[in-house]
C-alpha cells in the first residue's frame, strides 16, 4: 500500500460507520408509510438487526482469509444492491428479505473498517482514529433521522431506500480508488485456524470488548424503551420525541471528538474511568428524577445526556482495544466484539421489554434499571479489572507503537 493509504482511510473510515445509522436511523421515519403500504414494517428491522449481528462472524474470518478490500468492495455492493431491491420490493416478506441480506453486507463494511484500523495503526493510536471515525457517525445519526423523515414524506418511503443505495454506491466507488490492502495476503494465509481460541484467551479482548458491550447495552435499552418512556408514560408528542435521541447523537459526537484530547493528556485508563463516572453518573440522575420527580422528564434527559458523553469515551476505546493485542486476527477479533455486542444488547433490551406493560406501572425503571446496570459494570471494569491487565496503559503508550504497514 502507498503511503497515503491511511490517510485516505481516515477520511473513508466515518464514511463506512455512517453506513450503519444511514440503513437504521433514516429508515425508522419511513416505517409508519411502509406499514400502511405493505401492511408490515416492524419485522424488517428486527431482522436487518439479527443479519447485521449474526452476520459479523464469518465475515470477520472472510476478512483475515482473502483481505479487507474484496471484503468490504462485496459489503458495500451488497449493501447497495438488497437497499434497491429493498426499494422495489412489491411486498413485506420482500422487503424483509432484502434487509436481512442488507444486514449481512453492512456486518462486512463494519468489521472490514473497524480491521484496517488496527492494520494501518499501532495500537497506540487505534482509540484516536476510532474516536475520529465515530465522531462522523455520530453527525450522521444525528441528521439521518431528519433527512429520513423528509425523503419520507415528500417523495415516499421508498425513496428513503433508495438514497441507501446511491449511498453505498458512491462510497463503493470512493473505496475501489482510494482503498488498497491493509493485510498482507502472506498474513491471510497463516492464519491459524484454531484463532476464535486465541481471541478469548486474551485477556485484553475480554476485558475490552466487554466495555463496548456493557456500554452498548445501555444505550440500547434506552433507544428501545425511550418512545415508550417519552411518548406512552409521559405524554410527549412523537415530533417533540424525535429530538431527543437526535440531541443524544449530538452529545455522543461532541463526547468523541473530547474523547481524543482526554487520551492524549491521561492515557488510556484514566479516560475510561473518567467515562465510567460520567455513564454511571448519568444513570443516577435518572434513578433519582424517577424516585422523587417520577412525572418529569428533564431528569431523564439530562441523565441521557450524561451517559452519553461517557458512551462516547466507552466506545472507541472498547472498540480499539479488543483488537489491539491481536493484529493478526484482527478481522475475526473485530467481528467477535461486534457479535457479543450486538447479542448483550438483544438479550438486555428484551429483559427490559419485559417489564414494560400498557399502563406504564413501573413508569421509566424500565429504561432506567439497566443504565443503572451497565453504569455500575462500567465503574468494575474500569477500576477493578482493567488495572489488573499486565500493562494497562499499552494503548496510551507512544513507545509502543510501530510502524505503519506498507506496501
Amino acid at each position: 500500500m502507498s503511503r497515503r493509504g491511511p490517510l485516505s482511510f481516515a477520511l473513508l473510515l466515518p464514511f463506512l460507520l455512517a453506513a450503519q445509522p444511514v440503513a437504521t436511523d433514516s429508515y425508522l421515519p419511513a416505517l409508519p408509510a411502509i406499514a400502511t403500504a405493505l401492511g408490515s414494517a416492524s419485522t424488517s428491522l428486527t431482522v436487518f438487526a439479527l443479519a447485521f449481528g449474526m452476520g459479523q462472524l464469518p465475515m470477520g474470518s472472510l476478512a483475515d482469509r482473502y483481505g479487507r478490500r474484496p471484503t468490504l468492495l462485496a459489503g458495500l455492493a451488497g449493501y447497495a444492491v438488497a437497499a434497491l431491491a429493498g426499494a422495489l420490493a412489491p411486498s413485506a416478506s420482500m422487503l424483509t428479505a432484502a434487509r436481512a441480506f442488507q444486514g449481512l453486507a453492512m456486518a462486512a463494511i463494519l468489521v472490514c473498517a473497524r480491521a484496517a484500523v488496527r492494520d494501518l495503526y499501532p495500537a497506540s493510536e487505534g482509540p484516536h482514529v476510532m474516536a475520529r471515525g465515530l465522531t462522523g457517525l455520530g453527525a450522521t445519526a444525528l441528521t439521518a433521522p431528519i433527512a429520513g423523515a423528509y425523503i419520507a414524506q415528500h417523495v415516499g418511503w421508498r425513496w428513503v431506500l433508495a438514497v441507501m443505495s446511491l449511498y453505498a454506491l458512491v462510497l463503493c466507488v470512493a473505496c475501489w480508488r482510494g482503498f488498497g490492502e491493509t493485510v498482507h495476503r502472506t498474513e491471510a494465509a497463516r492464519t491459524p485456524a484454531g484463532g476464535v481460541r486465541e481471541i478469548f484467551d486474551s485477556p485484553e479482548f475480554r476485558a475490552w470488548a466487554l466495555l463496548a458491550a456493557v456500554t452498548y447495552c445501555g444505550m440500547f435499552c434506552f433507544l428501545l424503551l425511550s418512545p415508550m418512556v417519552y411518548i406512552g408514560y409521559l405524554g410527549l408528542s412523537p415530533e417533540l420525541y424525535g429530538w431527543i435521541p437526535a440531541g443524544g447523537s449530538l452529545v455522543y459526537m461532541l463526547s468523541t471528538m473530547g474523547c481524543r484530547r482526554l487520551l492524549y493528556r491521561h492515557g488510556v485508563l484514566r479516560t475510561v474511568r473518567q467515562g465510567a463516572m460520567l455513564s454511571l453518573s448519568g444513570a443516577v440522575i435518572q434513578g433519582l428524577g424517577c424516585w422523587l420527580l417520577p412525572g418529569s422528564a428533564w431528569p431523564l434527559l439530562l441523565g441521557h445526556g450524561v451517559y452519553c458523553l461517557g458512551h462516547g469515551i466507552h466506545q472507541p476505546c472498547g472498540q480499539a482495544g479488543a483488537v489491539g493485542g491481536l493484529p493478526h486476527l484482527a478481522g475475526r477479533a473485530v467481528s467477535w466484539s461486534g457479535f457479543i455486542m450486538m447479542c448483550a444488547a438483544f438479550c438486555a433490551g428484551q429483559t427490559a421489554s419485559a417489564f414494560v406493560d400498557p399502563h406504564y406501572r413501573l413508569g421509566a425503571w424500565p429504561m432506567v434499571v439497566p443504565m443503572l446496570v451497565a453504569g455500575s459494570a462500567l465503574m468494575a471494569i474500569a477500576f477493578a479489572w482493567l488495572p489488573r491487565l499486565e500493562d494497562p496503559g499499552r494503548l496510551s503508550s507512544r513507545s509502543a507503537a510501530v510502524p505503519v504497514r506498507s506496501e
